[in-house]
């Protein structure tokens, strides 16, 4: 390696040091310390001022351009459930069905119905009113519920197409789309059961969390009926079938190009929720003074959210520009390790410098693909779901959804690093075991 990447390995990790030194020590503002810990990143690595400062801007820019549409109107989706009264409708059916002390698999399988399709934030966003509502119901401990949760969305997001960093590996790596989903549903039972209830079970002992209470229906609302089941099951089911119609379509090669044209607008995420919120707010019979007052709420919750989120995009833009990622793919080269190894190490670290999973596995795609030619053995499928585990590793303070995760659920910075940055680092670290298991196997 040469000095000029050393050195900006040295310097990734000092200004990953000194972000977390601000925010957990200091208490200093989320956005504030990504925004100094950027320009340190930056200015340390030779970059001019103004264009640290663009890089900035621009990083931020792209993250809320993808995200804070999904994130706002998932969100008043997920207001609209709880003011209504359809999450608690289904979580009462829930508990029946699987019994207070087994509704954690519940969510687990939701998470998995959910997730196949959406994003990570999309799917969280959906399912915290539900998670709230039986945590509440069930009396059962929180971190109990949500640690499963959130690593069956975490891994589909992963290494489940239609998502975007998995697709990128099918492509660039020639693997079939088919087999991809086949070994990645295999892989993920395993890797979820250690790092959901497994996992969980050393949470609940060693950090304290309880559950923020679910959103509180206006007085107005007070002699609203709730809802039936099926109502609500057809709410949550819509943003689904929207999201994967542009899925379908894309497969069907012989599509109409009118179908094609008509799935790629209601099967974008943000038109996809914003009719999701249309359709409930019409099946719910919310009037217009109601449904305004849930999303002016909702809205009002993930204010800082979007602005820390931003701030993580800014970062990771920085880190990107700066060359830290190009250095940690050059020092996992060094290490001359067998292609599936080789392949998870190189997103892992790009994960843990950019908090970007999608950048992690385009980026070790990128250096991974040279190596097929030469590895005539090594099997395509596995490789895209061993990268894509890669890329789930160790999620912390310059990851977005680290901070999604940390308000949706009311926790702290540091209940967030013990419990979902442990989540993720286990998802990382089982998820090799198991893909080299698979391999060895089959």
């Amino acid at each position: 390696m040469s000095p000029e990447s050393i050195n900006l390995l040295y310097l990734s990790l000092g200004a990953v040091a000194v972000l977390i030194l601000l925010i957990a020590w200091l208490r200093l503002n989320a956005f504030l310390a990504l925004l100094f810990a950027a320009l340190l990143m930056g200015l340390g690595a030779g970059m001019s001022p103004a264009k640290v400062a663009t890089a900035f801007q621009d990083g931020m820019g792209a993250t809320l351009g993808g995200i804070a549409g999904v994130l706002g109107l998932g969100t008043i989706l997920g207001g609209m459930l709880a003011v209504s009264g359809g999450a608690e409708v289904l979580a009462v059916r829930l508990v029946k069905i699987f019994g207070p002390k087994r509704v954690h698999w519940c969510l687990m399988i939701l998470a998995l119905a959910v997730g196949l399709t959406t994003w990570f934030a999309v799917g969280l966003v959906m399912l915290a009113p539900i998670l709230l509502t039986l945590a509440k119901e069930t009396k059962e401990p929180f971190l109990k519920l949500a640690i499963p949760m959130l690593a069956v969305l975490s891994i589909m997001h992963g290494v489940m197409p239609p998502h975007p960093g998995p697709l990128v590996a099918i492509e660039a790596l020639h693997a079939n789309l088919g087999k991809v989903m086949l070994w990645g549903l295999v892989a993920a039972i395993p890797v979820a059961a250690i790092s959901g209830p497994i996992f969980a079970k050393w949470a609940v002992k060693n950090v304290q969390a309880s559950a923020p209470p679910p959103v509180a229906a206006p007085s107005t609302e007070s002699e609203r009926p709730k809802p039936s089941l099926r109502a609500t099951v057809a709410v949550l089911s819509l943003p689904v079938i929207l999201l994967l119609s542009q899925t379908a379509v894309e497969l069907w090669h012989d599509a109409p190009q009118q179908l094609k044209n008509i799935a790629g607008v209601i099967g974008n995420p943000t038109v996809a929720l914003g009719l999701s919120v249309i359709f409930a707010s019409i099946l719910f019979r919310f009037k217009r003074e109601e449904s305004l007052k849930v999303g002016e709420k909702a809205i009002a919750t993930v204010g800082m959210t979007l602005l820390v989120v931003g701030g993580g995009g800014g970062f990771n833009r920085v880190l990107r520009e700066s060359g830290a990622a190009n250095a940690i793919g050059e020092m996992a080269l060094a290490f001359h390790l067998p292609t599936l190894v080789f392949g998870w190490l190189c997103a892992a670290l790009i994960r843990v410098a950019t908090g970007s999973a999608t950048v992690a596995i385009t980026a070790a795609c990128g250096l991974v693909a040279p190596l097929m030619v030469n590895s005539p053995g090594v099997n395509p499928e596995l490789l895209v779901v061993g990268i894509g585990c890669g890329s789930l590793f160790l999620s912390h303070l310059n990851d977005a959804g680290f901070w999604i995760v940390k308000e949706t659920l009311g926790l702290s910075v540091s209940q967030t690093l013990r419990t979902w940055t442990l989540t993720e680092t286990l998802v990382g670290i089982s998820g090799l075991l198991v893909t080299l298991a698979l391999d060895a196997v089959f």
